[in-house]
């Protein structure tokens, strides 16, 4: 519970719409009740009244219809503003999720970014419904209560005891138990979905690698295996939900019977009508109506406890990269300088071994390698992403551990082999890179970047929409777009990591050819497996055994 109350301020933000809510929760509950009361009055004071007797049908058949529309329009009203209140709450979940995630990048909790990734959708989502599912029922379940206790106090005094204590234990302990039953088969739920999650991007993302290797029977078992698991937690849960709810029930039953013997009894002494007494039974029994539901929603009670407990941890756990108590000024000048780095990831083996690297302001240096040399560490360094074992980096003179990280961040952009296309329009895609920039600008850098005509012929020029991921654009146009948003960037230090991975030779060589040009007067490390162009003007430096050496 601590857990759920840490996001409190997340509902202070849709408390509005929260209580709101609730009000229209509450008139729904009771809707239903009185026309329940109602409708037992009316039927029996009708039937007892006889054919022969003067009985006034107008007013009570207006007030069932007035209680069923009230009803009806008041649990639309609560779903309506529900999930309105509900999306909003999950957009603000996620952009605190990304907020808390950014400054503490590497996370390091996961070797595989699809699990992690499928982790936090399902926390969020569990968190998401606590409210909705948990606590307006049980606000809900409270005032039904005690307002039938109320009536039953004032109907039938003798039953009222038997009434507080039945409904009591439907509300409270009937809750506890479904609680304690099912934390541990919340907390697995909500894991085994992460995992069926998880087995649905490998699987989609390792397609054609899966058939290459005629591994597709594996992942098939896998995935049955993880959707097998996610469906024996989700039973487990039902089965609980189902003992509690048959426990409501049996409460109700108890509650009917002692109201139904102490009625008898005060009917007998003429203490109460025969029609209202029915019309009490009948609204006795639609009040456990709410505490029924409350027993439904609470199964994911555990689970949303589980998400909130990990969702905090995340919060609260420290930083990698912690930001200097004493930052200093960011320099005006672009030199790189790694002066005998050495690093390597975890407890492993240096990666980095006294490696040394120079880059003068606007110099531009690409450094070639075998895979796995430590190429993509030395840009992962320079953004500090990670911090050296030893030695210091450098920008502008100034070690990049006494700089803050936003401040670092606007002069060091990074372009890499999977730099994303956005589901927007060019100019939303361009944008990203400055928000401020006008059209001018923006084909200023399509014109550099070689894109001008192409964007120039599309539908909308700027205003186009691009298909997710890009798959509108040729691999070589996707590439040039996000170059063209990197030109846009202010930063003075480009970082490339492998651009042209998967690009053929030709689009290959045009795309390096242009980077000269497009990134002039900028300080540029490009890693890369390709060959540069013929009469590149690039310094080359060949990383081998954790050092950089100048590439005769």
């Amino acid at each position: 519970m601590s857990a759920l109350l840490h996001f409190r301020w997340l509902l202070a933000a849709q408390a509005s719409r929260l209580l709101l809510t609730l009000l229209l929760a509450l008139i729904a509950i009771f809707a239903g009740i009185g026309l329940l009361g109602v409708s037992g009055w009316f039927i029996t004071a009708a039937a007892l009244a006889g054919s022969g007797a003067a009985f006034n049908l107008f007013a009570p058949s207006s007030l069932v219809r007035g209680l069923s529309f009230v009803r009806i329009l008041s649990r639309y009203g609560e779903r309506l503003v529900g999930h309105d209140a509900t999306l909003r709450l999950l957009s603000g979940m996620r952009g605190w999720l990304f907020a808390t995630l950014f400054p503490k990048l590497p996370l390091g909790l996961s070797p595989r970014h699809g699990d992690l990734v499928s982790r936090l959708t399902a926390d969020i989502d569990a968190l998401n419904t606590a409210f909705l599912s948990s606590v307006i029922p049980l606000l809900g379940t409270f005032a039904a209560g005690t307002v039938m206790a109320l009536a039953v106090h004032l109907l039938v005094p003798d039953a009222t005891l038997f009434y507080v204590v039945a409904f009591s234990v439907s509300m409270v302990a009937v809750p506890w138990f479904l609680i304690r039953s099912t934390r541990r088969a919340g907390q697995a739920m909500v894991e085994r979905a992460s995992d069926l999650r998880g087995a649905v991007l490998d699987t989609v993302g390792g397609h054609s690698d899966l058939v290459a290797f005629g591994a597709t029977e594996d992942a098939l078992r896998y995935f049955e295996t993880a959707a097998d698991r996610l469906a024996r937690s989700k039973c487990a849960m039902a089965r609980r939900s189902a003992v509690a709810q048959s426990l409501v029930q049996i409460c109700g039953a108890a509650a009917f019977v002692s109201v139904l013997w102490a009625g008898l009894a005060a009917y007998g002494q003429g203490q109460i009508a025969g029609a209202v007494l029915v019309g009490l039974l009948l609204a006795l029994l639609g009040s456990f109506e709410a505490p029924a539901m409350l027993s439904r929603n609470l199964a994911r009670f555990s689970a949303s406890a589980a998400a909130a407990e990990r969702l905090r941890d995340l919060e609260q756990s420290p930083a990698r990269i912690a930001e200097p108590l004493r930052p200093t000024k960011m320099p005006e000048h672009a030199d790189i300088v790694l002066d005998h780095v050495r690093f390597g990831y975890g407890d492993g083996a240096d990666v980095l071994a006294e490696c040394d690297l120079v880059v003068p302001e606007g110099q531009h240096v690409a450094i070639q390698g075998p895979s796995g040399a430590g190429k993509s560490t030395i840009l992962q360094l320079l953004l500090r992403l990670y911090d050296p074992r030893s030695g210091v980096v450098r920008i502008g003179g100034e070690d990049l551990r006494t700089l803050v990280a936003d401040d670092l961040h606007r002069q060091v952009a990074l372009l890499e082999q999977n730099a994303p296309v956005f589901i927007d329009t060019v100019r939303g895609n361009l944008l990203i890179g400055d928000p401020a920039a006008d059209d001018r600008r923006l084909w200023q850098v399509l014109e550099d970047a070689k894109l001008a005509d192409f964007v120039r012929s599309l539908p909308r020029g700027l205003d186009t929409m691009l298909g997710e991921t890009g798959k509108t654009l040729s691999a070589g146009q996707a590439r040039r777009l996000c170059l063209a948003r990197t030109m846009l960037s202010p930063a003075r230090i480009v970082l490339l990591d492998e651009p042209t991975s998967g690009l053929d030779r030709e689009t290959e060589c045009a795309f390096l050819a242009d980077i000269e040009h497009v990134l002039a007067g900028r300080s540029v490390v490009l890693v890369t497996h390709a060959d540069l162009p013929a009469r590149s003007g690039m310094r080359v430096l060949t990383l081998k055994d954790g050092r950089l050496e100048e590439k005769p």
